[in-house]
């Protein structure tokens, strides 16, 4: 390597010397002057032809009596001799360039394979969970549409027992009236004539009560039922209260955190954050795919994710992945970021004020969302193996701050 380095090095100063004044090229066709200076025998020719007066030297300006030059056969096997090594150098320059392009082409194909792969397998997940929206969105309308159809009929049924009653009510009076004009009536008769055929009374039909039933918020009727549907749906989360730090008070539902002036009585536990103001949720998980959204409000500072079980609660560290922690945190109040190692900063057009985490254990995936418009923020792609607890952390508040809750929503099933 150092022998061929030496080379080069050798070969671009020959090629230095044997390069022509005129043209600043490697000489061709290399003659010398009578001042032992070489130029190519084409330059030297032009240059005298553009001059008035005696011959000179294009470098030393020396004077000749007559336009004469000698070839010099030794520098022209020199040059040669550079010329071969130089267009050598110069094809392997290239030939290692063109291995290098080769390799990107084949890495981009490789990349192009995988691109398509994946978006063939996101397009069925998509065509998969969409196929089950509209299978049950289409068992929901032919369930209200059969059941549409029912209370229709029972009301028309009514009705329609009544209005036979009330026709043939309407013939026996017809053939009474009848049998009275004809004077087939005979005394005792007569005092029938005050019989009243017998009509069955009904309850007045509920029109109003039929229609409400089907022009009220449908949509939003069905989209609490859709709701219980979900996979994953909102997970219902509590806080845990053997893991809050003692400067933080949960509500009396444990869906509330919010941070306290002074520190609260606590009892030593392993499972407890004495360091940072951290709280984890109650429920752990290491396995399928899972969904959760926290409230933050307008909280200046946060942090909210996914934990180890086994992080040490004992100590202060950053959280990154790892240290057994995958977070999204605010600062300043407008700056957002990943808990990557180092950080990084996330540009967020529209402020949170809902948090949606997502966590796929099998693709090991923490993904971060604005839940006001499902926006994502951030993707982790080297998510927890083992168990883990969702994570949050109120930060401490600024001097003369008010301290804001964090939220945990979900829908209950009674709520639905």
């Amino acid at each position: 390597m150092a022998s061929s380095r030496m080379n080069q090095d050798e070969a671009l100063g020959l090629s230095e010397d044997l390069t022509c004044a005129i043209c600043c090229d490697l000489f061709r066709d290399p003659v010398m002057l009578g001042c032992m200076h070489h130029f190519c025998r084409s330059c030297i020719t032009t240059y005298w032809k553009g001059i008035r007066g005696p011959a000179l030297c294009p470098q030393c300006r020396k004077e000749f009596p007559n336009k004469q030059f000698q070839t010099n056969y030794l520098v022209a096997g020199l040059v040669e001799k550079v010329r071969a090594s130089s267009s050598s150098e110069s094809m392997k320059r290239l030939q290692n360039k063109k291995e290098q392009l080769t390799i990107m082409i084949k890495k981009d194909k490789e990349r192009m394979n995988i691109i398509k792969n994946v978006a063939v397998d996101l397009k069925q997940r998509v065509s998969s969970d969409f196929k089950a929206l509209h299978h049950f969105l289409q068992v929901e309308e032919s369930a209200m549409l059969d059941q549409l159809r029912r209370d229709q009929i029972e009301l028309e049924q009514n009705l329609k027992c009544h209005l036979h009653a009330l026709q043939k009510a309407v013939q026996e009076l017809e053939q009474t009236m009848s049998s009275l004009k004809g004077g087939h009536v005979g005394p005792v008769e007569l005092s029938e004539l005050n019989y009243r055929p017998h009509v069955p009374a009904i309850k007045e039909p509920n029109i109003e009560g039929f229609k409400s039933k089907y022009i009220g918020p449908l949509q939003y009727i069905l989209w609490r039922k859709m709701l219980k549907k979900l996979k994953p749906g909102p997970l219902p989360l509590t806080f845990d209260e053997d893991t809050v730090h003692p400067s933080l008070q949960l509500s009396r539902d444990k869906t509330k955190v919010v941070e306290t002036e002074a520190m609260l009585p606590y009892k030593p536990n392993p499972k407890r954050f004495v360091q940072c103001v951290n709280v984890l949720a109650s429920q752990g998980f290491q396995k399928g795919k899972l969904y959760w959204e926290v409230g933050v409000g307008t909280k200046s500072k946060w942090d909210i994710g996914v934990a180890l079980e086994t992080v040490n609660r004992q100590v202060r560290v950053k959280l990154c992945p790892n240290n057994g922690y995958w977070t999204l945190r605010l600062r300043n109040n407008t700056e957002y970021s990943a808990g990557t190692q180092p950080w990084t900063r996330l540009r967020v057009t529209s402020r949170p004020f809902r948090i949606g985490v997502f966590v796929d254990c099998e693709a090991r995936t923490v993904s971060f969302y604005n839940a006001d418009d499902m926006s994502l923020l951030y993707s982790f792609f080297n998510g927890p193996v083992g168990k883990a607890f969702p994570f949050f952390s109120t930060c401490l508040s600024e001097p003369g701050q008010q301290a804001l809750p964090i939220h945990l929503l979900y829908f209950t099933s009674m709520a639905l």
